[in-house]
């Protein structure tokens, strides 16, 4: 006979969000958000674990704790990734329909009438329902079981580890267009905003719906592993010097790849009681333990028991965990029991798939009515135990698009935000915004770099970066930013005269070109003067009140050096200045060179790619001149002025100065204060210096590096460190990397463009640095591919076109190989 759900349902309400069932039984509901998978230590599992004991050893006799983790198939959508563009849009589409697991992690704390007979396979309240509380409800009483809630939820807090709130009526019933938490365990639906009733069938098999249910059981001790504790060793991840940990579970959560339940249950009753029917079950035992040999072995495990009991004070429980799946086809849920039983087998243990009893432990499951549990379904244990086998892990969290840099988790290669930046900072995990990017030859730090600039430029930041080797000319010319390299046939350009119509001369600029002007004129061994220094500054505001009253002139060094050689000389003369104080001739000689007609006159007359200040993504590749002794300390001085002028004049703009690779260049040109000031300093001013190295030797040996960068580094991006496994000791001191930060980094594949991240060595995680094609190409440092992306674009006339076309290509090559 057919029967309503409704009438049946073993719950009588919910009041002061707290779930009352028929049988008097009082449930607090919680939501758990648990640590990120692959990121904690051997000490976090264990002190994890130990927080889990503590807080089950707070609740009261005759107390059920039921913690229920939904794992459920998703898809991406690529409507959530941020930002518009060519990029952009060619990831939304990449990514779109990603498949992974998500996860939602709920706990259920049920008070039990003392009253209250224990529930079997046999007589459970799916059968024999009531519609009055056999315990009357104490006021007293359920206010003491909340605080005790309250503080079980805040001993696990405390750990930092897992954050608790607690669920209220909302939550737990459904509303108008929202699935509450119980009709979806009911109907087993799988969206919020999905309202599906279904026919739930007691037959042959448990069906809800058209899909069929499989429960697969740990709820009897020889099923059970001969060892189990707060961590086991993942292999996958572990090297030869590091034992890469999760937790003991972890295989029956976000490893298990299909939708399923995993339900952990711990049944706290009197502990007195249990010791004493006990201690009666190891008499009767030791009476016929000369009759049986199999009773002479629970006799002594018996006693084990009782004498661990007793003498460490460990708490007596129930336990019982299981696995639900379900499918509309048979043959695929078979498929899925045999990964459920693979998994359940790696802990060491024997699943026991579930026949008869499916429907009384699919019943007990409702939120809420975990004390209908079967009691002959579960084992005596100890709470320590019987804690190894909760889930403890959950997935990446992710920031919002809008402040964070895409990456993908390293599990199923879904799409995740990381906020490098602003949270960690707002969190106190990091004191300043420098960043370090390291990694051998090959590893992936350009095209990391490439799409962190990138995710950055979208937000609104002012990109400045100095380069070796054209790592960035693509993404570029793709974001129509200025770059500046050096060619026989077209020489690096700059003009640090020029200014735009309506500014004027601050301080600033002035202070900027007399340094230009210095290292132009004088040697490093020269010595330079007071009056040579005033000399300078009334030449430049001179110069600067000529030309605003001229607008036919242009400002650049030419105009400059006419009017040293016509105006200032006048000046200089009616002043009465002496050659001892300001040499003018020696001085308009040695900068001869680069006035018109002379060797470098070129450098600083340019007259396109002007406002500098204004572009927002500036590449200076200086591949040509690094051993130049003339342009390379011009160009470097010329980029200083320009970063420290958008740090100063840019205010609520997000500034960053990367320099790859040439910071050793750099360094020798006399720039290594600047580094120093730049990694100490731009942060008051919203910037982010970035600095990529591929040398072990460097972050060992170099002052420059060890003391001016990594120690202002609070971010460091590192990737596939392997090779360095024989050596690693010097490079974790240099770094600072504590043993955690070892055994996550070891555990890096460069095969899977896999990235450590480790904020203020606080936070440490590996992301999947996963790209589009489009991206791919708009980013690659490989040399084949690199003139092949160029090609394209000169063919299609734009960047964008050629790389629309080289991935076109590429497809369709891919394709019909598959074919």
């Amino acid at each position: 006979m057919e029967k309503q759900l409704k009438d049946i349902l073993p719950l009588l309400g919910i009041e002061q969000g707290c779930l009352l069932s028929k049988q008097g039984e009082v449930t607090l509901a919680f939501r758990l958000q648990l640590p990120e998978i692959f990121t904690r230590s051997d000490e976090e599992h264990e002190d994890l674990h130990q927080a889990w004991i503590r807080a089950i050893r707070v609740l009261p006799k005759h107390s059920v704790l039921h913690k229920q983790d939904w794992f459920l198939q998703r898809k991406t959508d690529g409507a959530s990734l941020a930002g518009k563009g060519f990029l952009n849009e060619a990831a939304r589409r990449h990514f779109a329909g990603r498949s992974y697991l998500d996860h939602d992690c709920l706990l259920y704390l049920t008070r039990v009438p003392e009253a209250r007979k224990p529930s079997t396979s046999l007589f459970s309240n799916l059968l024999r329902p009531t519609l009055v509380p056999r315990d009357l409800l104490d006021a007293a009483a359920i206010s003491k079981f909340t605080e005790t809630c309250t503080q079980f939820c805040r001993l696990l807090e405390d750990t930092r580890l897992i954050r608790v709130t607690r669920l209220g009526a909302q939550e737990l019933q459904s509303q108008l267009k929202r699935t509450g938490l119980i009709e979806r365990y009911c109907f087993l639906t799988e969206r919020e905003d999905q309202a599906v009733y279904r026919d739930i069938s007691f037959g042959e098999h448990l069906a809800i719906g058209e899909k069929q249910l499989a429960i697969y059981t740990l709820g009897d001790t020889e099923q059970l592993p001969a060892h189990c504790g707060a961590r086991l060793t993942y292999e996958p991840f572990s090297t030869d010097q590091t034992r890469f940990p999760v937790s003991f579970a972890a295989r029956l959560g976000l490893l298990l790849p299909v939708s399923h339940l995993y339900n952990q249950y711990v049944f706290i009753d009197d502990p007195q009681e249990t010791l004493k029917k006990l201690e009666k079950k190891r008499l009767r035992l030791q009476s016929l333990s000369a009759y049986s040999r199999e009773n002479a072995i629970a006799l002594e495990a018996t006693n084990a028991f009782l004498n661990e009991a007793i003498v460490q004070q460990r708490l007596p429980v129930r336990a019982h965990a299981n696995v639900m799946i379900w499918d509309d086809d048979a043959a695929a849920l078979h498929e899925k029991g045999n990964l459920v039983v693979s998994a359940i087998a790696a802990l060491d243990a024997s699943a026991k798939p579930e026949t008869d009893g499916v429907p009384q432990i699919w019943w007990a499951g409702i939120p809420g009515n975990a004390a209908a549990f079967p009691v002959n379904d579960t084992y005596a244990t100890f709470v320590e135990q019987a804690a190894c086998f909760f889930n403890q892990e959950s997935n990446y969290s992710s920031a919002p698009p809008t402040s964070g840099i895409r990456f993908c988790d390293r599990l199923n290669g879904r799409p995740v935000f990381a906020d490098l930046y602003d949270a960690p900072r707002a969190h106190g995990l990091t004191s300043n915004m420098g960043t370090l990017v390291c990694g051998t030859s090959g590893s992936g730090k350009s095209m990391t770099v490439n799409h962190l600039l990138h995710s950055l430029y979208e937000q609104g930041a002012h990109c400045v970066t100095v380069d070796i080797g054209g790592s960035y000319q693509s993404q570029c010319e793709l974001l129509k930013g200025y770059y500046f390299t050096y060619e026989e046939s077209n020489p690096i350009r700059f003009n640090p005269f020029y200014l735009p119509r309506g500014e004027t001369l601050d301080t600033e600029k002035k202070e900027s070109l007399k340094a230009l002007l210095v290292s132009l004129w004088k040697a490093e061994n020269e010595t330079f003067n007071r009056a040579e220094y005033v000399a300078l500054s009334n030449a430049l505001q001179g110069y600067y009140g000529f030309i605003s009253g001229d607008r036919s002139i242009f400002p650049c060094f030419d105009t400059f050096y006419e009017y040293l050689e016509t105006q200032y000389v006048a000046v200089l003369k009616n002043q009465r200045v002496k050659d001892s104080a300001f040499d003018m001739d020696n001085f308009l000689y040695v900068l001869r060179p680069y006035y018109k007609g002379g060797e470098f006159d070129y450098l600083l007359n340019a007259r396109e790619n002007l406002g500098l200040l204004s572009q927002p993504f500036i590449v200076f590749e200086l591949d040509q001149i690094k051993d130049h002794p003339i342009l390379f300390p011009v160009v470097t001085l010329i980029i200083m002025e320009l970063f420290i002028s958008k740090m100063r004049k840019l205010a609520g703009l997000r500034k960053v100065l990367t320099i790859d690779e040439a910071w050793k260049a750099v360094a020798k040109s006399g720039m290594a204060e600047f580094l120093r000031y730049a990694f100490k300093t731009i942060r008051k001013f919203n910037g982010i210096p970035i600095v990529i190295t591929q040398e072990l030797d460097d972050l060992i040996s170099s002052p420059v590096i060890k003391d001016a960068i990594i120690n202002n580094a609070d971010i460091k991006i590192l990737m596939d460190m392997r090779k360095f496994q024989g050596k690693f000791d010097k490079l974790q001191d240099a770094l600072g990397l504590s043993d955690k930060g070892k055994t996550i980094l070891l555990s890096v594949s460069k095969d899977d463009r896999e990235i450590f991240v480790d904020i203020g060595g606080q936070d440490m995680k590996v992301y999947r640095n996963q790209l589009c094609p489009e991206e791919y190409y708009a980013y690659t440092t490989e040399g084949r591919e690199r003139v092949k992306v160029r090609e394209y674009a000169a063919r299609e006339r734009s960047m964008e076109a050629g790389i629309a076309a080289l991935v076109r290509e590429y497809q369709a090559k891919t394709k019909n190989k598959q074919l």
